[in-house]
């Protein structure tokens, strides 16, 4: 090789040159990272990031570069990263003008890129030469292989077959070792870089050029190493890029797009940490020098974790995280690229707050029956009035699922966003944050209906008397003026409900407002409603003047509405205990013990019998007995913000609330 005879004060010049030309403007260029001694050119890891400007990265891949000398493998590099401009330096003379290793950095697709000496048919420091390959393969991503041979030549097929054996050779013990350390359950092949064979020609037709099918040329690159009896073990893929160029310039759109590609697989390899990088270069220019002895290599570790994908695996829809071993040392949460599917075993659609996402942050809300601010009596009040509340810990309360009369949209299209979240093992997200979201709301129905049974319907019916008197159209008799039937003069007892007549607006017993109709005059025109004996038989109200007409529509609609939610609420709440018991399975949050593993009390021990029922401790979620769970309390570590059954242990302890 031409570089292989220039003189040591000819290399040295050829070494100023570049520098020069790189640093002109004042710009950020390529650095000579290794010379052709093998010896690192930066003192440590912080001139290396300064060197390359990307200090403040948090992951990045490595590109490297392989060819003849002359092949214009720099040239290559400046217009497929850089735009065409000279990070690295080009020289039109036959001569090779990189002479060691040379770096820079692209930030759009995050990649150190490294530009090498020309490695090709050296007779000469062969061994040396091996040694520089075998560095820059095993902190390499991807590998570009540049030639612009009309044809593809065997010494280009020896070359690739001879660094994939020496890779093996030398890391194969290593590899088993990382292997076994991180769980990967993948073949050894898979953890080699990738590939990539560039072949440039101006009057030879490309490889593969005569099929249509997608991936025929990569067949046929594989098909030649075969003939030859050459293997490319190591490789993780090779693959074949072609261009023809009859007119300069020459089209480099098909290798930047592959390479994209292979800057987006992290099925096996994952962006690290740029410190990462020369640390693993550093190891490897320390300790892999001198003869390649094969039980010398054995000994130290060329690969840190952090160069290899995450075993772990979405356990819903089984993707595979994408960021290196290790992360979460560093606090950094799986990650997975493309959708995940809805599993309802682990809940995993969450919602996310809309304004705090275009705020470029992800808050997840949960369904509760009361806002953190309200008390439990106030926020059930509000929640059989006006539904579910979504709250956000940064905005507040930002949805009731019946916050007005007309027109409740649904969540998702003004406050919120939904999403499915991949479920890691040992992930807890969903634990306390949303998977027993679906249970809590059913408690706080079931606490609604305790609450009545337990302390009787008079404070009930007051909350409810009130209620209807707020949103009562105007001509109605408040509940609070009422206290016999208007119709038969019968005395209202505690418990007895008012009915008012939706044509006079006075209150009746049942019996006396059992009829139905129609009432127009009162905006009551589009389905029959309750009226009373008096009124059905006259077949309309006695009076309306035009006063009352005026300012009916705004209460009758707020009524109406308020009528359509009391029924809603009255058919689940004499239905709520077959839903709870039919859902249950579906609802019930991760850390409790499930019904079919419970059969005796986890307080008093008595074994559970048919006629027994089962109930879960919010705090703890063994499984009780009725006796042993009397108490209600929040328990705000576990999400309940109201009073939710716990078990005497629990309310004895406050750690565990």
């Amino acid at each position: 090789m031409s570089e292989i005879l220039m003189k040591p004060a000819e290399r040295a010049a050829t070494v100023e040159q570049a520098e020069q030309e790189g640093q002109a403007g004042g710009q950020s260029r390529s650095f000579l990272l290794v010379d052709e001694e093998e010896t690192l050119q930066v003192r440590d890891n912080t001139e290396f990031l300064d060197r390359l400007g990307c200090a403040d990265v948090a992951a990045v891949k490595v590109l490297s570069i392989f060819g003849n000398t002359g092949d214009g493998k720099s040239h290559t590099l400046n217009h497929i990263l850089f735009g065409g401009e000279s990070m690295f330096y080009t020289s039109k003379s036959p001569s090779s003008c990189t002479v060691g290793v040379w770096a820079a950095y692209n930030p759009d697709l995050r990649l150190i890129a490294l530009d090498t000496e020309g490695l090709l048919g050296a007779a000469v420091k062969q061994n040396q030469k091996m040694r520089l390959l075998l560095k820059v393969l095993a902190v390499s991503d991807m590998v570009i292989y540049r030639t612009r041979a009309e044809r593809l030549h065997n010494d280009m097929f020896q070359f690739l077959s001879s660094a994939s054996g020496a890779y093996l050779k030398h890391f194969t013990p290593e590899l088993r070792a990382l292997s076994s350390r991180c769980g990967l359950d993948v073949p050894l092949s898979s953890l080699g870089p990738a590939v990539i064979v560039f072949q440039e020609t101006t009057h030879t037709q490309l490889l593969g050029h005569e099929s249509k099918v997608p991936g025929h040329a990569d067949t046929l690159l594989q098909k030649r190493f075969h003939d030859l009896g050459l293997r490319t073990d190591a490789f993780s893929s090779v693959q074949y890029v072609g261009t023809q160029t009859i007119t300069a310039p020459t089209d480099y759109g098909r290798l930047l797009e592959a390479v994209r590609q292979q800057v987006k697989n992290t099925h096996t390899r994952s962006p690290r940490q740029p410190s990462i990088v020369f640390h693993a270069l550093e190891a490897l220019s320390e300790r892999f020098c001198g003869e390649l002895a094969d039980d010398k290599m054995t000994l130290y570790s060329f690969f840190p974790d952090e160069y290899f994908t995450c075993s772990s695996v979405c356990l819903s829809c089984n993707i595979r995280c994408k960021n290196g071993m290790n992360h979460l040392k560093d606090r950094v949460p799986h990650m997975a690229d493309g959708l995940c599917q809805y599993a309802h075993q682990y809940n995993n659609k969450v919602l996310i707050c809309k304004r705090c996402y275009e705020g470029g942050r992800e808050v997840i809300v949960v369904p509760k029956t009361s806002a953190s601010s309200d008390n439990p009596w106030f926020g059930l009040a509000k929640y059989a009035w006006s539904g579910y509340v979504l709250e956000c810990a940064s905005c507040g309360v930002i949805y009731r699922s019946r916050q007005y009369w007309v027109g409740n949209q649904d969540p998702e299209s003004n406050v919120v966003r939904s999403e499915v979240k991949h479920v890691w093992e040992g992930c807890d997200i969903f634990l306390t944050n949303h998977q027993n979201a679906a249970q809590r709301v059913l408690d706080g129905m079931n606490f609604v209906i305790q609450s009545v049974s337990e302390y009787g319907t008079g404070p009930t019916k007051a909350v409810t008397a009130w209620l209807t008197d707020q949103v009562a159209p105007p001509y109605w008799r408040p509940n609070v003026d009422i206290t016999n039937c208007h119709g038969c003069q019968k005395l209202f007892e505690e418990a007895e409900r008012k009915h008012h007549c939706r044509s006079c607006g006075e209150g009746f017993c049942h019996p006396c407002s059992s009829h139905r109709m129609p009432v127009p005059e009162r905006g009551w025109g589009s389905s029959p409603v309750r009226v009373c004996k008096a009124c059905y038989r006259q077949g309309g109200p006695p009076d309306t003047p035009t006063q009352v007409c005026k300012v009916e529509p705004r209460g009758l609609i707020a009524r109406r509405v308020t009528e359509v939610a009391q029924s809603t609420l009255d058919i689940v709440s004499t239905a709520v205990d077959y839903p709870l018991c039919f859902v249950k399975d579906v609802a019930r949050p991760d850390y409790w013990v499930p019904d079919q593993n419970i059969t005796q009390c986890h307080q008093c021990s008595k074994t559970f019998t048919p006629a027994m029922s089962k109930h879960h401790c919010r705090a703890c979620g063994e499984g009780v007995c009725g006796p042993c769970s009397t108490h209600t309390r929040p328990v705000p570590s576990r999400g309940w913000d109201h009073p939710v059954r716990v078990c005497d242990s629990c309310h004895a302890s406050k750690d565990s609330l």
